[in-house]
């Protein structure tokens, strides 16, 4: 089964502490027999509404296949990790896992071409 897990961590973190977490769960996921498709650090982003009395969160996604017996382990994970904010774990339908594959391609496209050089008058 194809998923997708999106989780949110505190703001008050470093670069290196959010990327030490978001290790830490796709340890949880491969040591469970999952394998990493993608995984997309988004950054510091603003939040719909108050979280914990914080209005930011460090978002990141990870697109997994699995078994799903190993979403209750990352759940689990999730939840024992004070760090996490949020998160929502789904399972992608066909026609949802070819849109991620195609944005994957797209993204991976974008970030190989060179880019433009700005000509100052």
């Amino acid at each position: 089964m194809h998923y997708e897990t999106v989780f949110i961590l505190t703001p008050v973190l470093s670069d290196a502490q959010m990327k030490e977490a978001v290790e830490k769960f796709s340890k949880v996921l491969t040591d469970n027999g999952a394998t990493i498709v993608n995984t997309e650090e988004w950054g510091l982003r603003k939040l719909a509404y108050p979280i914990q009395k914080k209005s930011t969160g460090f978002y990141c996604l990870v697109e997994f296949d699995g078994d799903p017996t190993i979403i209750k382990k990352l759940e689990t994970a999730y939840r024992r990790d004070e760090r996490v904010i949020r998160f929502l774990t789904f399972r992608l339908d066909k026609y949802a896992a070819e849109y991620a594959a195609k944005r994957r391609s797209l993204k991976a496209n974008k970030d190989n071409q060179p880019k433009e050089e700005v000509k100052e008058n």
